[in-house]
């Protein structure tokens, strides 16, 4: 699989750009050039590096309070690509677990999964995520729990139908045959053959998850100021660009486009790489 993920150009482009965000977002507080909670209203919404009005060491110029962009965004992504990977754990563990039951014993276990997961289904995710966020309180904890829970049917569905294949090979009807209990063949062989399409979709996942966050925080639901989270910094920074300050809110929307780019194009790669036979063929 690493043999075939390098050969693509696409996926390893995705790889690079990744690996470069969690680096500088992890190491904030080596690169990031200054406090991101120092405010001085003396330099508000200050231009960076381009124009000759610009302070010296804030090279992406300062948001409504002088903060230094360059070091929230740094910092926000630190909290926006927490966000993703928490709900994606949970959704993963959740949804694997639900997948797996309904996939492996079928019946009324399967029929009962499968109407929560249809129930969950027939709302848009995120319209349910700003619900159960609302509903649970703002706060970036409860952004990480709705997110999670809308994505979790999505998880079980493509776990659900993993199982339903694998269940029916030849090696797991001898596992049946020769008296192997279902521990043994659920954790040996059905679930490590069941991973591939898991991985594929987390990578996309992870993406969307991330749009989430960020469209929660700017909807006010999620992480909440003084956090320089993305999207939280998208939401403030728009009431500022009729004064021509247009850097507090091009910044942080580019690294959320720069993520979710990078994601999709390595979940892309991995996709081909785990099933040939998918390549160039649509998204999970």
């Amino acid at each position: 699989m690493i043999k075939q993920l390098r050969k693509n150009k696409t996926a390893m482009i995705g790889l690079v750009m990744l690996l470069a965000i969690f680096i500088l977002c992890i190491g904030a507080p080596i690169f990031a050039p200054h406090d991101p909670y120092d405010a001085d209203l003396d330099r508000g919404n200050k231009p960076g590096f381009w124009s000759d009005d610009c302070i010296p060491g804030y090279y992406l110029g300062t948001d409504y309070l002088g903060r230094d962009l360059l070091s929230r965004i740094l910092y926000g992504g630190r909290v926006t690509l927490s966000v993703g990977f928490v709900a994606l754990g949970f959704a993963l563990i959740a949804g694997t677990s639900m997948g797996m039951a309904a996939g492996y014993f079928g019946g009324k276990i399967d029929s009962i999964l499968m109407r929560i997961v249809d129930i969950l289904f027939a709302y848009p995710a995120l319209l349910l995520a700003l619900v159960i966020a609302g509903t649970l309180g703002r706060g970036i904890d409860k952004a990480m729990l709705a997110i999670g829970v809308v994505y979790t049917p999505q998880m079980a569905r493509v776990m659900r139908g993993a199982v339903l294949t694998i269940k029916e090979t030849e090696y797991i009807e001898a596992e049946h045959a020769i008296g192997s209990s279902t521990s043994r063949i659920i954790f040996k062989h059905v679930l490590p053959n069941s991973m591939a399409p898991i991985i594929v979709y987390s990578t996309l996942m992870l993406a969307t998850a991330i749009l989430d966050a960020a469209a929660l925080g700017f909807l006010g639901v999620g992480a909440q100021s003084p956090s320089p989270e993305w999207g939280l910094a998208l939401s403030i920074a728009r009431r500022y660009l009729v004064t021509g300050a247009w850097w507090s809110a091009t910044f942080p929307g580019v690294a959320i486009l720069l993520s979710v780019i990078s994601l999709n194009l390595l979940g892309d790669g991995l996709r081909d790489a785990l099933d040939p036979r998918l390549k160039g063929g649509a998204k999970l």
